[in-house]
């Protein structure tokens, strides 16, 4: 069967006919979208997903990072089957949230947890703690990171947006010391918070420069300003966090993924005098709910998952992602990133390569994101660097063909 025709029976599958009649494009979430259709999982089980063709493939997707366990992990379908059976939701808080507030606190040093339903919900409650507690309007944050839908942090000139959403936003080039320098002198006491991530998906992984990332930690403690690291992604890059790489800090951390166990999470952390704004007992606090926040599914859910999730087990999923980066960089393949978490950077069309990997039996993120979890073992390594070799090489020919 060729690559065309291959494509063309998800697009003609009954599953698109009804999906695109009730949601735009065939599904709710953009950057799972794929022409003419995407696949439609069935079961998912370690680190393979099957389709409703019954098409098999590796999942280096992972529903982009956030299940580190691959699919179906006993412990955490265990502990999860346990706690439906005592209710889901509740209008009062449960011990769950403090058992994994107090896990995370203990892995990350970070004092005080504020969980939420998504990464997008943890930066927006990130933005508004750093307002709140400095009183101040302007925040910063870097060309090509991803922090999630809200308005103030997706590209400037979005259609949606109104024209003042971002008046109080600078954006400015990673790594560029001298228009940040320029920023910081331009805004003066105004700063309220940087917002910055390591290893920016969207931006290519390439990780930051210590030397900048010290620099913006300095320039925000002068300035009594907020550094808030974007750790949505790179929280499974160590135990502390892919910060702690770069022995740096933070004043908020947002975090997300993988701290969910494969449910809905996000969650802001950092300093307690910080994250008091949110305290109902102060004059003027900040008010956020959240309905389903903290519930107690996806907080056991989380614990079991980072439970499974220690430093050895840490060390050995990055060690792997080493090797398959290596694999693919010796092959030729244009790839950057650190430990588990890699980008595919061929100038291809990104669609093209997705579905020429997906053919091969291996699922990508539709920007060539890779994401590997701890249900993979070195064969698995070895299938995935043949796919992914294998498809560059039908791509680029198909480019040159063109």
């Amino acid at each position: 069967m060729s690559a065309t025709e291959f494509r063309k029976q998800y697009g003609s599958h009954p599953f698109a006919t009804r999906a695109k009649a009730v949601m735009t494009s065939g599904n709710t979430r953009s950057t799972v979208f794929v022409d003419p259709a995407p696949p439609y999982a069935e079961l998912g089980q370690g680190c393979r997903v099957t389709d409703q063709l019954g098409h098999v493939s590796i999942d280096c997707n992972n529903n982009y990072t956030s299940l580190i366990h691959g699919h179906a992990r006993r412990q955490i379908n265990d502990a999860v089957t346990r706690v439906l059976q005592t209710g889901t939701a509740f209008g009062i808080p449960t011990e769950s949230e403090i058992a994994l507030a107090e896990l995370l606190k203990e892995r990350t040093s970070y004092q005080q947890w504020r969980f939420s339903n998504s990464g997008t919900e943890a930066v927006m409650t990130a933005i508004r703690a750093a307002r709140a507690y400095t009183g101040r309007d302007v925040l910063i944050r870097f060309e090509g990171s991803y922090h999630g839908t809200a308005d103030v942090v997706v590209p400037k000139g979005a259609p949606g947006l109104s024209a003042g959403v971002d008046k109080d936003v600078l954006v400015l080039p990673q790594g560029d010391r001298d228009a940040f320098d320029r920023a910081i002198e331009y805004v003066g006491g105004n700063l309220a918070a940087v917002l910055i991530d390591l290893l920016p998906n969207r931006a290519g992984m390439k990780p930051a420069e210590q030397d900048f990332v010290d620099h913006v930690r300095a320039a925000t403690t002068r300035l009594g300003a907020l550094m808030i690291i974007d750790e949505v992604i790179t929280l499974r890059l160590a135990e502390a966090g892919f910060a702690s790489k770069y022995n740096v800090q933070a004043d908020l951390i947002t975090a997300g993924k993988i701290i969910g166990g494969g449910f809905p999470v996000g969650a802001v952390a950092g300093r307690q005098d910080v994250l008091a704004v949110f305290d109902p007992r102060i004059t003027t606090p900040v008010s956020w709910g959240g309905t389903f926040s903290a519930n107690p599914v996806t907080m056991t859910a989380g614990r079991v998952a980072l439970e499974e999730y220690d430093n050895t087990a840490i060390s050995d999923l990055n060690n792997f992602g080493d090797i398959l980066r290596e694999k693919l960089l010796s092959a030729g393949v244009l790839v950057n990133g650190y430990g588990s978490l890699m980008r595919i950077l061929e100038p291809v069309s990104q669609q093209n390569f997705w579905w020429e990997t997906y053919e091969r039996g291996v699922m990508l993120g539709t920007n060539g994101l890779l994401a590997l979890s701890t249900a993979m073992k070195m064969s698995d390594l070895e299938e995935i660097a043949k796919a992914v070799i294998n498809s560059v090489a039908a791509v680029r020919e198909r480019c040159s063909d063109e």
